[in-house]
């Protein structure tokens, strides 16, 4: 299952409370600025600093 838009569009990054973005297999949400990729696991993204990887 895809993250919908709405969940999309009110996602921010905990650290700089920007947009994030899905990869294209929306495995991970990307923060640009941060360099950061949130993990999304069962269809939940997982918004916490601490399991974030640098891109």
């Amino acid at each position: 299952m895809a993250l919908k838009k709405e969940l999309l569009d009110i996602l921010a990054c905990p650290k700089c409370k920007g947009p994030v973005l899905p990869d294209p297999d929306q495995s991970v949400l990307i923060c640009a600025p941060c360099k950061l990729a949130y993990p999304v696991r069962d269809d939940i993204p997982v918004m916490l600093i601490d399991e974030a990887e640098p891109v």
